[in-house]
This record gives structure tokens, C-alpha cells and sequence, in this order.
């Protein structure tokens, strides 16, 4: 297996590895038309754009769906070791958010009344 180079490719912030036209699609896009745009974008630049999404708050977890298409070899030479992060990331199988309940309390406030009368 060939060694990762030592310094990775970090990506500017304000330079996007895909002419904002593609950013765009990938944006707006449904999951279907997403992985047709990245099937079609070289594997180096796709380990690029992957980490330059996953850079960005609200594009994280465009992020990690174009990470999930990327080698871990081409995500360690673009970001080093948040790019082996990014690959475990982007295959680790979790929950979505919105489908986890938050735990609820359930409150009494007899409790609270039978204590007032008693002060």
C-alpha cells in the first residue's frame, strides 16, 4: 500500500475544488441527482471537495455524503488525519438527529402545592 504523503493538501477556505456551478447543484440536488454529480468529479478532487464541505457548518453533512464515495488513501492526502476522521465519519452508521427523542421529565406540581400549604 503506497505511504500518504506527509503534508496534506489543505483547501483554502475561500477556494472551492469545484467551479461554483457544481457546488450549486450539489447543493440544491436530491440524493440521486448528488451522487450522479460526484460519480463524475476524479477521485482527488472529490477527496478535496468532500473535505471542504465537511469544513463548513451547514454544509457537514453534504460533507460526509461525498466523503462516503472517497478512498481513505485520497481523504488522508488531502486533510492528513481529519481526513482519516472524515473516512470513519462517513461510514459510521448513526441515527439521524431528528429521529432521536430527547428524554422527557415528567412533572408533578401537586407536590409543589402540598409543600406551599405546609410553609
Amino acid at each position: 500500500m503506497p505511504q500518504p504523503q506527509l503534508r496534506p493538501e489543505l483547501t483554502s477556505d475561500a477556494e472551492c475544488p469545484v467551479p461554483l456551478e457544481t457546488l450549486g447543484a450539489i447543493y440544491r440536488g436530491d440524493r440521486e441527482e448528488v451522487d450522479a454529480i460526484v460519480a463524475g468529479i476524479p477521485p482527488r478532487t472529490r477527496a478535496r471537495l468532500a473535505s471542504y464541505l465537511y469544513s463548513k457548518s451547514h454544509l457537514h453533512a453534504i460533507g460526509l455524503r461525498v466523503a462516503a464515495t472517497c478512498e481513505e488513501f485520497d481523504l488522508v492526502q488531502v486533510a492528513g488525519v481529519a481526513g482519516s476522521v472524515l473516512y470513519a465519519q462517513s461510514r459510521t452508521r448513526t441515527r439521524p438527529a431528528e429521529a432521536r427523542a430527547p428524554a422527557t421529565r415528567r412533572v408533578s406540581l401537586a407536590g409543589s402545592l402540598a409543600a406551599r400549604g405546609a410553609a
